[in-house]
C-alpha cells in the first residue's frame, strides 16, 4: 500500500519520513496555504530523496503553465488537483506532462458526490477522497464517512485521505480497502512541522495489521 505523507515543509523532516516508510511526499504548491513552499523549497527538499520515493506538488485552480513550471522545476514526478478542475482539464495537462502521475483530489459531501470520480478516471491515474471542509482543500483533521466508501473500488487506484492519525488508521484500514493512505495534520505537531515520533508510530501501527 501507498503511504503519502503531505504537506512537507522542512527538508531534514522529508529525508527522515521517507526513511521511515513513506512511499511518497506532498508538497502543497497554493499560495493561500499554511503548509505552502515555493519551488526553491521543494527543489531543497527533494535533493537527497531515493529516487523511487514519489514527490508530488499539490495545486489548486492553478493553470497548467503554472503547474508545468512547477513540475519541471521542481523535479516532482506527481501533480495532485485539489480544486474545481474538470475532467478536460486533467486531459489537458496529462497532454501537457505526459510523465508525470495526475492525481485528483474530491472533498467528499455525499454518496451522489462520490459518484462524480468516474468521470475522472479516463483522464488520471490516482483518485483521492478527502473530508468536505467549505472552507480548506484539506489538512482539515476532519475524517470522512468510511462505510460510504465500502464499496466504493474505482477501476483506478484511489488514496484515502482526510483526518487519519495514528489512532484511527488501523480502524479506517479495517472498514475500507484503498491502494493507498494520505496523511497531513494527523502526523504534525504544526501545519508543515512534522512529528517524526507519530509518522515512526504510524508504520508501527501498518506493519502490526499485515
Amino acid at each position: 500500500m501507498r503511504v503519502k505523507i503531505c504537506g512537507i515543509t522542512q527538508p531534514e523532516q522529508s529525508i527522515a519520513i521517507a526513511s521511515l516508510g513513506a512511499t511518497a511526499l506532498g508538497f502543497i504548491c497554493v499560495p493561500t496555504s499554511p503548509r505552502y513552499v515555493t519551488t526553491s523549497q521543494i527543489q531543497a527538499a527533494v535533493a537527497q530523496l531515493p529516487k523511487n520515493i514519489d514527490k508530488i506538488g499539490v495545486f489548486a485552480n492553478a493553470s497548467i503553465g503554472e503547474i508545468k513550471q512547477i513540475v519541471v522545476d521542481s523535479g516532482l514526478t506527481g501533480v495532485q488537483l485539489h480544486g474545481d478542475e474538470s475532467p478536460e482539464f486533467c486531459d489537458q495537462l496529462r497532454q501537457a506532462l505526459p510523465n508525470i502521475e495526475i492525481l485528483k483530489a474530491f472533498r467528499i459531501r455525499s454518496l451522489e458526490h462520490l459518484e462524480t470520480t468516474a468521470d475522472y478516471v479516463k483522464y488520471v491515474d490516482t483518485l483521492l477522497l478527502d473530508a468536505y471542509h467549505p472552507q480548506q482543500l484539506g489538512g482539515t483533521g476532519k475524517t470522512l464517512d468510511w462505510t460510504m466508501l465500502q464499496q466504493y473500488s474505482p477501476n483506478r487506484p484511489w488514496f484515502l485521505a482526510g483526518g487519519l492519525t495514528t489512532d484511527n488508521i488501523v480502524q479506517a484500514l479495517s472498514q475500507v480497502n484503498p491502494s493507498g493512505i494520505d496523511l497531513s495534520s494527523g502526523v504534525e505537531r504544526a501545519p508543515g512541522d512534522k512529528d517524526l515520533d507519530k509518522v515512526a508510530l504510524l508504520f508501527e501501527r501498518l506493519g502490526s495489521r499485515e
